[in-house]
């Protein structure tokens, strides 16, 4: 009995060491793979670094040759700025491939040691991570501010908001006569816009575009609501009293507006800009678009329950969607003016054509 369960504990302690070793090997095999691995990645970053600083010495001399056709300065001047932005590009390459081939050699020294080599190519260096855990590395600075100032940034963007009343002009009645409520239908704008100037030694006159979400939404007075009696929709009063009839459209268009006014310039060693901070501005332009979404909302009661119907789609609204606008403003902020040309509805017997008065910001 005693001879067997020497052999059972035998057993149990070489297939313990055994497998220890084996765990030792694997953990050996996996450190060395890592190391390969971190130090193939270093190897590509040696590339990477060497494109990117050509790429910053490439925009630096564009923005040294913009600044030669613009006769800021002279071809001597030039080529000697174009000197000197090839010297510290090189200088660049060469500090910190130093740097990439200093950890490729310490990888290959140290591999197999507690430090955990960090392969970011923004950091160089030793810092403590946590309990036991380092990483190699040293922060060198954000990337982009090594990329050199554009000199001429011809065109910006920025994004668009707009809200305010909306109402509709009904061909054969008066405005005071609109079957929409005035205080209670509003329109809302959001969408981006880019600014282009036009000429090269001038910003009085520029050119904005972009894409905007529109939704126009009518407040229906005297109890009456939509209603499409083969294709022809009408308002038409409802059986029971309303507590809420409303009416929206929702559009996608493309705004275009030739916008003019001063603006200042500011100009810098390396780079200059037109700024129209708090400066008067005028656009005047249209949009194009489609169409994407309609709905009627009606509140009311029966039989002493509170009925909410949302009916959406279904009301002849005008796929294609186009008009007039414009705006008059004061740096960021305009009063804002869009007018629809095409009818709200189709085939109607009287056009309807969405108008909207309100504030307009653009937060460039």
């Amino acid at each position: 009995m005693n001879t067997i369960t020497r052999l059972v504990v035998y057993a149990i302690i070489s297939l313990t060491f055994a497998t220890t070793h084996a765990q030792e090997k694997a953990a050996d095999s996996l450190k060395k793979t890592s190391v390969d691995y971190k130090i193939e990645a270093l190897e590509e970053q040696k590339i990477k670094i060497e494109k990117e600083e050509k790429d910053f010495l490439r925009q630096e001399i564009e923005a040294i040759n913009e600044r030669l056709d613009a006769k800021q300065i002279t071809a001597a001047e030039a080529e000697e700025l174009k000197k000197e932005a090839a010297k510290k590009r090189a200088a660049n390459i060469e500090n910190r491939l130093a740097i990439i081939d200093s950890r490729i050699s310490l990888l290959m020294r140290n591999g197999y040691d507690d430090y955990d080599f960090d392969i970011d190519p923004d950091f160089i260096g030793l810092r403590k991570n946590g309990e036991g855990s380092y990483s190699f590395g040293l922060k060198i600075g954000d990337k982009e501010k090594n990329k050199p100032r554009r000199y001429d940034r011809r065109t910006t963007s920025d994004l668009v908001f707009a809200f305010g009343f909306n109402n509709a002009i009904i061909e054969g009645q008066d405005f005071d006569d609109s079957p929409y409520k005035l205080g209670g239908s509003g329109f809302m704008e959001l969408g981006y816009a880019w600014k282009t100037r036009i000429f090269d030694n001038t910003n009085f006159w520029r050119l904005k575009y972009g894409f905007s979400f529109q939704w126009n939404k009518f407040d229906i007075k005297d109890n009456q609501y939509f209603v499409n009696t083969d294709g022809d929709v009408t308002l038409q009063e409802f059986p029971v009293e309303l507590s809420k009839a409303k009416f929206r459209t929702t559009n996608l268009v493309f705004p275009v507006h030739l916008e003019f006014g001063p603006s200042k310039k500011i100009e810098k060693k390396d780079y200059f800009r037109y700024s129209t901070r708090n400066k008067f501005k005028v656009g005047l332009g249209g949009y194009a678009g489609l169409n994407i979404g309609s709905m009627q909302k009606l509140k009311y009661k029966e039989d002493g329950n509170r009925i909410k119907d949302k009916q959406r789609g279904g009301f002849e609204v005008n796929e294609f969607v186009y008009g007039l606008s414009g705006y008059l403003a004061w740096g960021d902020t305009a009063l804002y003016v869009k007018y629809d040309l095409n009818p709200l509805f189709k085939d109607q017997a009287f056009d309807q054509n969405n108008i909207s008065v309100g504030l307009r910001f653009d937060m460039d």
